[in-house]
Formats: C-alpha cells, structure tokens, sequence
C-alpha cells in the first residue's frame, strides 16, 4: 500500500510581531515578519475601557512593560493581547 499526502502548493505567509519599541503617550510601533510596519496607539482604548484589568494599563509604567511572545504584543503573561490583524492596521477596538 503507498500513501500519497496531496497539498495545494499556494504558500500562506503568517505574519508576526517581530519587533515593537515604545513610542510614548500609549503608542507602539511594530514591525512584522513581512516588513511592514505600523504606529498603534493604544490610548483610546485603555481610556474607553470600563474595565479595571484593562485601565490599569492607563499607568505608562506598567503599559511600557510589553513583551513580544510567540509573535504577540503580550502584556503580563497574556493579561492584554491584541489581535495580529488590528495591529497590523493600526486599529483597536
């Protein structure tokens, strides 16, 4: 018996964090796997939250403290994390 394993051919590029810096005032610029790069501000969103676990990220100090993890923008161990695709366009909600 021989099995054969069929593939589509079509390459899917997953696209990643891989590096981001603070800018100030709640803003982050990320660069990702494919080279593009985006200035995310986060201020908004930190500001319209109702929501203690996500305003406590409103001090600069705790905010600036963001990890790159698996390709992630991760605060705290996944304690905030944004999807890859909002932060490639530069918008959170």
């Amino acid at each position: 018996m021989k099995i054969v394993e069929e593939y589509n051919d079509t390459r899917i590029e997953l696209i990643a964090v891989k590096k981001a810096d603070y800018l100030g005032d709640f803003a982050v610029g990320v660069s990702f796997t494919d080279g593009s790069y985006q200035a995310v501000s986060f201020k908004s969103f930190l500001e319209n939250s109702l929501h203690p676990s996500i305003r406590k990220y409103l001090s600069e100090k705790l905010f600036k403290e963001f990890r790159i993890v698996d390709g992630n923008l991760n605060w705290n161990d996944y304690d905030l994390i944004f999807p890859i695709e909002d932060l490639y366009v530069g918008k959170i909600s």
